[in-house]
Parts: structure tokens; sequence; C-alpha cells
């Protein structure tokens, strides 16, 4: 950019020239031709020279140039290399991260799919508890076999019965067998579900109150039959179940009828839960468990009584043993003293043949000194 702005003013200095040697030539005009011819010249030359300049400029200026267009079109391959590799690192990158989060959403989808597949089981399977809870019949083999299950899951199997036969002709769906008192135990299901959708689905305050007296009456005339059917003096105690199926009912009762609650208190008919009939059931577990006890008390006292003999006949002959250990005692402290004396009579027997020996080497140095003696007159052995 300096080189062209440079190449202009140059060109504006000839310009600037040329007009200056015109006015020359023109205020010269009125010389002689000669002197203008001369000027013209002079200014000829001069423009040749600037023209001359003006070449090598614009040489110098297009080599310069051609210089900066290649180092600019290197810069501009390099830049775009490095632009086109980042890409093709992101391009590549980004399509790994793709297929990573493709295959990541396969697998969540897969999930979707089962949890879908199971929702629709399960929608099955309560579409088909419905229909079972619509029907009278069926709703009350499933109150039976729900309290079976909770029964045979809590008591051993001597301990209850099924579908018993009492002695008005009646069958109740469970009795338990408590002993006397109470005696044994009547439970019967019942469940109320006609009434309870009509109270939950009651849309004014009218169908309110005609729900809670079809309620109210259903719990009253099942607490009323179990009171006449299942409570027989002299056979069963005098109380019985009533077992509801469901949570929801039995706390809707508790919630906001507690007249009939009441009523079933005086008639002594209890009404649990399957969660409260586990608690009583703990407690019937309890109390058969302790009758049982108390069955075998009487065998436990005479096994108490045989080992009590027992450890009295142990009792002696441990006193035996101790004095047998003691007697032994004593022979040993005997039998120490008396090899204490036989060591002591061995000692002095060994010291007297010590002295025997001695004497024997004294009498032998005697004889040696024999002759000795009979020089001086000394008696000889044996003389």
């Amino acid at each position: 950019m300096e080189d062209l702005g440079g190449i202009f003013a140059l060109l504006a200095l000839l310009i600037a020239a040329g007009a200056i040697a015109f006015v020359i030539w023109e205020r010269r005009g009125r010389t002689r031709p000669d002197d203008r011819l001369q000027h013209l010249a002079e200014a000829a030359a001069n423009l040749a020279a600037a023209q001359a300049d003006l070449g090598g400029r614009v040489s110098q200026l297009s080599e310069q140039s051609a210089a900066e267009r290649a180092e600019l079109q290197r810069t501009l391959q390099e830049r775009l290399d490095g632009v086109s590799k980042r890409l093709g690192d992101s391009l590549e990158k980004s399509a790994t991260k793709t297929a990573a989060s493709l295959g990541e959403l396969g697998k969540h989808l897969n999930v979707i799919d089962q949890a879908q597949k199971n929702i629709a089981d399960l929608a099955g399977q309560v579409v088909g508890l419905q229909d079972i809870l619509d029907n009278k019949q069926a709703r009350g083999a499933f109150g039976e076999v729900q309290l079976r299950d909770l029964v045979s899951s809590m008591l051993p199997p001597s301990a209850y019965a099924d579908q018993a036969t009492l002695g008005n002709g009646r069958r109740v769906d469970c009795l338990i067998r408590l002993p006397q008192p109470p005696g044994p135990i009547c439970i019967d299901a019942k469940f109320p579900l006609e009434s309870y959708h009509a109270l939950r689905n009651a849309a004014d305050e009218a169908q309110m109150k005609q729900a809670q007296r079809d309620f109210r009456t259903a719990i009253q005339k099942h607490v009323k039959d179990i009171q006449e059917r299942y409570i027989l003096p002299g056979e069963t105690a005098d109380s019985a179940l009533m077992f509801l199926p469901s949570e929801a009912v039995y706390a809707e009762l508790h919630a906001n009828f507690p007249d009939s609650v009441e009523q079933s208190y005086r008639a002594r008919v209890w009404i649990v839960s399957p969660t409260t009939l586990m608690a009583t059931l703990n407690t019937v577990r309890a109390v058969l468990k302790d009758a049982r006890m108390r069955e075998q008390a009487g065998v436990i006292q005479a096994e108490v009584l045989k080992l009590l003999d027992d450890v009295q006949r142990l009792d002696k002959r441990v006193d035996n043993l101790r004095r047998h250990f003691t007697q032994a005692e004593n022979d040993l402290r005997e039998i120490t003293t008396s090899s204490g004396k036989v060591v002591r009579r061995a000692e002095r027997i060994e010291e007297v043949q010590l002295d025997a020996e001695e004497a024997e080497a004294d009498l032998t140095e005697v004889e040696a000194a024999a002759p000795a003696a009979e020089v001086v007159g000394l008696p000889k052995r044996g003389a």
C-alpha cells in the first residue's frame, strides 16, 4: 500500500511537472522558436526519465505484490488446512458422541418398551381384578383366599381350620383353635365394595347421604350376621372377627362411621383389616405357645424332679470320690514317709560298709608292719 501511494505521488509530480512545462512553454511561446524547442526537449527528457523511474517502480511494485500474494496464499492455505483439520476432528468427535447418544437412546427406548409392556400387563391384571371384584361370589372368594393366606403364613396347620362347620350347621371361613379360655374364635371375611364405591363416587350431597346410609347398613348387617351365626356359647369364644380385605374400606369405616364401629364392639365382633389381622394373629400365636407350655408343664416338672435326683446322686458320688482322693493322699503321704525311712536306712548301711572297708585297710597296714613289731617284741595277729 505504501508503494502504491508513492506511485500516485510520482504520477502527480509528473503531471505537475508537465503542467509547469506547458505553462512555461506557453509563456515562452512568445519568444524565439529555438528556445521553445530547447525547452520542449528538456521537458521530454525529464518526462522520459520520470517514465523510466515510474517503470522501475512499477516493476518493483509488481514483484513485491507477487511475493505478497504468494505469502498471502500460503498463509491462507495454512489457515484453511488448520480450519479443515479442526473441522474434521470436531465432526469426528460429534459423530462419535452422536453414535454413543443414539446407543444410549436405544437402550432407554428398550427400557421404555419393557416398562410399557409391564404397564400393559398390569393394566390387564387390574382389569381382571376389577372383574373379579365386580362379582359378589368372586369377591367373597377373593376375601377368603386372602384370609387363608394370612392365617397360614402366621399359624401352624393344627391351630386353625378352613371352612369349619359349627354345631349350628353354619360354615365359617376360618376357625382359630384357641384353648379355654377364650376358646375357638371364628373369622369371617366380608367385603362391602358396592356401598364403598357408591360412597367414593357420590356427585352431590344427596348421593353422599344415601351412600353413607347404604354403607352403614351393610356394615351393621354383616356384624349382626356374624354375631348370630359364629358366636355360640359353650362351643366358641364369646367374640368373633370380621375380616375386611381392603385397608381403604377399613380406614373409611373407622374415620367416618364411629357409630358402626361402636355397634360392632357391643356385639363383640371385632373388625380387622389385613394389617390389624396380622397383629392379632401374632397375639394368637403367643397364646398358643403359652398353652403348649402349660400342657407340657407336668412333663417339664417330672423331668426337673428326675434331674434333681440325678444331681443328688452325682453329689454323693462326688463326695465318695473326694473321700477316695483323701485316702489316696494319706496313702501317698505314708508311702513317702516309708520311702524316706528306707532311704535313710540304706544310707546308714552304706556308711557301715565304708567303715568296714576303712577298718580292713587299717588292718592291712598293721600286718604289713608285723616284722617290725616282732623286732620290738609285739605279738602277731592271731597269736
